[in-house]
């Protein structure tokens, strides 16, 4: 595509993300500021049409980005980061909330929600399976104690083990060091296929380690926060009833996160999926706008943007890249923060 089809479909799809009417050849003149006639715009928004990157809804109006024509868009757009003084305004606002994973996950999604007028959507972050990092025997009574673990991601978990005869703190302390030595870095399958000599005490510990966690493999899927409903239902967009009830039915029966997981998602960056690109038929009026973030090799949770193929793509990219960076970075705190806090917390038993 030569510059100028490409000044002029880049006007035609700015025009259209910004008033949501077709776009005439006249309106085109003015935005490019290019010194040519209407009639030479016509000819050339012919040529687009023909190569599928504009639509005319109808023969006497102008002119509407396909799919194609907006991907040529998103992959032309010159990057550009939240300004500086939102990125402060919502590093505060984190700030000034609990130091808690939960509370920053709602938080993150509203904020994110506001700044791109469109649905916001988050999963908590999660291992992609279960590792041993850690774990202390708490000793309860002389044939009773507590089995702390320590899963990989900053998970904690926690269980009664009953012995047959009395353990000493001393050899809790053993077999905890014993634990730690065999089984740092394995998945419950790992440990449990693990060829080690064990005592009755250390078998037992070692059951309940594989029990917890085979359940936490076996929970179901992640956590999900979802705000911004509203900013969408007043996109003109959604002024058809079906549309809007089919949008409706996605959220309230939990599928719209379902569908949007399956698209493939690169494992780094902010990846733009518009209109039929996804995979899921429900979701081809839509464009998205996802990124992981978390802990690599951790926890890795999803946060992105639901909107009409008419969105304001930069935003939502700049937006959502701040917003997974400012949420890895608090993840990569805490997670450090509560390994030491719960390793304090086991010693000072």
């Amino acid at each position: 595509m030569n510059n100028r089809t490409a000044a002029i479909l880049s006007s035609i799809t700015r025009q259209y993300i910004a008033r949501a009417q077709p776009v005439s050849s006249a309106s085109v003149v003015l935005d490019c500021g290019l010194e040519i006639s209407s009639a030479t715009i016509r000819n050339e928004m012919v040529t687009l049409e023909n190569d599928g990157y504009i639509i005319r809804p109808h023969h006497a109006a102008g002119s509407i980005p396909s799919d194609k024509g907006y991907r040529f868009y998103v992959e032309n757009l010159n990057y550009v980061e939240l300004p500086i003084e939102e990125q402060r305004l919502i590093s505060h606002m984190f700030h000034q909330v609990e130091y808690d994973l939960e509370q920053w996950l709602s938080l993150a999604v509203t904020l994110l929600s506001q700044r791109v007028q469109n649905i916001a959507i988050m999963t908590s972050p999660k291992p992609p399976s279960c590792r041993f990092k850690h774990m202390e025997l708490v000793s309860l009574q002389e044939q009773l104690a507590l089995a702390v673990l320590v899963l990989r991601g900053a998970v904690v978990r926690q269980q009664l083990v009953n012995f047959e005869q009395p353990v000493t703190k001393e050899e809790l302390r053993i077999i905890s060091d014993k634990m730690v030595k065999n089984y740092a870095g394995l998945s419950a399958l790992q440990i449990s296929g693990k060829k080690t000599e064990l005592s009755l005490n250390e078998q037992k510990v070692t059951d309940c380690i594989v029990n917890l966690m085979r359940t936490e493999d076996e929970r179901g899927s992640e956590d999900s926060y979802i705000d911004g409903l509203y900013y969408l239902m007043n996109q003109p967009e959604f002024n058809s009833g079906s549309r809007l009830a089919s949008l409706m039915g996605l959220v309230e029966q939990r599928k719209l996160i379902e569908a949007m997981m399956e698209n493939q998602l690169n494992e780094y960056g902010v990846q733009v999926i518009i209109g039929k690109e996804n995979r899921a038929e429900s979701i081809q009026n839509f464009s998205v706008v996802l990124s992981r973030y978390g802990i690599a090799d951790e926890a890795i949770g999803t946060i992105g943007v639901v909107g009409p193929t008419r969105m304001h793509y930069g935003r939502a990219i700049s937006a959502t890249s701040f917003m997974s960076s400012m949420m890895s970075r608090l993840m990569s705190d805490l997670y450090g923060r509560e390994i030491q806090s719960n390793m304090k917390k086991m010693n000072n038993n």
